[in-house]
């Protein structure tokens, strides 16, 4: 994805999650954009500490070493939490973040903001849609401190527009090596591809979690939303099925190709 990013305002960015965030931020007050930007880059990086699945400290790895004991979470991480078991309920395994069909195992007390995994064993990876949630997150952080015009994207696959940029009716978001171009006002999208180019290499990277087995035909699904988070997670189900999601309202858009 290429982001038509208006000129001039003031700019973010730091690694997590693996890929580059990037932030661009318009208002009248740059300090205070400034101080309301490194605020956003917090969350982002307070998320990759809490979902990576590589380190000790993190919260995925405290839920497998504590199973099937409860852990008491943030009601941001249960609202993710929430989503993940919906949409993997919703499409039928189609998103599935253990990837072998142990979706149930994943166990939310939500008046209580408690998890737990039903046993140690259970492999979570939340790659396929904490990105999305960092997005939210910052965006949160950012209209929290009064932002009313900012783009914020994850690699690039995965962004959300915020408001209007100065001059301009929506953010523009184009699909590299296509013609079509997005336009995002107050909405997230993700864009989800089976094939990869890695040095040069071609290769397949997704898998089907129903069969276990890697998707080899080229498709790409962009999925336009409400929230990042649900774009990354629906934009993984619509690229595993080929299809549009039966459960998604009106207020969803998805392209494949």
């Amino acid at each position: 994805m290429r982001a038509a990013l208006a000129p001039a305002g003031v700019r973010l960015a730091t690694a997590a999650m693996g890929t580059r965030f990037e932030l661009v931020l318009h208002g009248e007050d740059p300090i205070a954009l400034k101080t309301a930007g490194e605020a956003a880059i917090e969350r982002i990086e307070e998320a990759h500490g809490l979902f990576t699945r590589f380190e000790p400290s993190s919260l995925i790895a405290h839920l497998r070493r504590l199973a099937p004991a409860w852990v008491a979470v943030d009601r941001d991480t249960v609202e993710l939490f929430l989503d993940v078991v919906a949409v993997a309920r919703a499409s039928a395994g189609a998103f599935d973040p253990t990837g072998r069909g142990d979706w149930p195992a994943i166990h939310i007390d939500a008046a209580g903001q408690r998890l737990r995994l039903a046993r140690p064993t259970v492999e979570l990876d939340l790659g396929a849609i904490a990105k999305g949630h960092a997005i939210d997150l910052a965006i949160a952080a950012l209209r929290e401190a009064g932002v009313e015009s900012a783009f914020v994207h994850g690699g690039t696959s995965s962004g959300f527009g915020l408001g209007r940029p100065p001059g301009i009716d929506a953010w523009r978001v184009g699909w590299t090596g296509g013609p079509e171009a997005f336009e995002l006002l107050d909405q997230a999208y993700a864009v989800s591809a089976t094939l990869r180019d890695r040095g040069g290499a071609i290769e397949a990277h997704v898998v089907d979690p129903r069969t276990g087995q890697s998707l080899t035909s080229s498709r790409q699904v962009i999925v336009i939303g409400p929230t990042a988070r649900l774009a990354d997670a629906w934009a993984t189900a619509a690229l595993v099925t080929g299809e549009r999601p039966a459960s998604l309202g009106e207020e969803w858009t998805v392209v494949t190709r």
